[in-house]
């Protein structure tokens, strides 16, 4: 089994995504250790604790500097003996060293397609904002595997989505995210727990 906790923020929507694939066995060799929030009221942590999932709380206003919070991370992970993390709504950026510390072992999503509406100017909805008034008809989720720092993330799966006419950028950013953000999340964690991805220099292959 992989060992995976999950980072969280807020309300949890992609967590209920995975918690619920988890119910139904679409996890494959996924095992859901823990659900570790930088907010102590996050009602993502009332998620887990309905699905009997542990929880712990590193609490991002006790500590001076993201620093100081990336290293109460990393020991956290590190005491629960952690394969794989999963960000899901972590809303406090960590440093270079948590990414050093699980490279290869960190999922993600992006509310794009990627390389389109992607890096540090494109945080969450900003995504969908930028999508609408691009024009774009279609446009997408991504699900990553960071093997270096997460601006170079790996594609692990994309879907795409319709942007519709009548879209506001709150319609189009939640079609997004149940359309396309919980299918590939769900699908790239199955992947990862089967031993299904593979790196290939600067490729990553799926394993058929």
């Amino acid at each position: 089994m992989v060992r995976t906790a999950i980072l969280v923020s807020g309300g949890g929507a992609n967590l209920q995504a995975i918690l619920d694939a988890a119910l139904f066995g679409e996890l494959g060799s996924c095992e859901l250790c823990e659900v570790i929030s930088s907010v102590p009221d996050a009602y993502a942590l009332q998620r887990a604790q309905f699905a009997n999932i542990p929880t712990t709380v590193v609490d991002y206003s006790i500590f001076p500097n993201r620093s100081s919070f990336t290293e109460a991370i990393i020991k956290k992970l590190q005491d629960l003996d952690i394969d794989l993390v999963v960000l899901a709504g972590l809303n406090h950026w960590l440093e270079i060293q948590f990414f050093r510390a699980y490279k290869e072992r960190i999922i993600f999503t992006h509310p794009s397609l990627l390389p389109a509406f992607y890096g540090p100017l494109y945080p969450g909805i900003r995504a969908a904002k930028e999508a609408i008034e691009a024009g774009v008809r279609i446009t997408g989720a991504s699900a990553l595997l960071v093997t270096d720092l997460p601006e170079n993330a790996k594609i692990i799966l994309q879907t795409p989505v319709e942007v519709k006419q009548d879209d506001t950028v709150d319609s189009l950013q939640r079609r997004i995210m149940e359309k396309g953000e919980w299918d590939v999340l769900i699908k790239a964690i199955n992947l990862y727990c089967s031993g299904k991805l593979v790196l290939s220099g600067d490729r990553l292959l799926i394993e058929e």
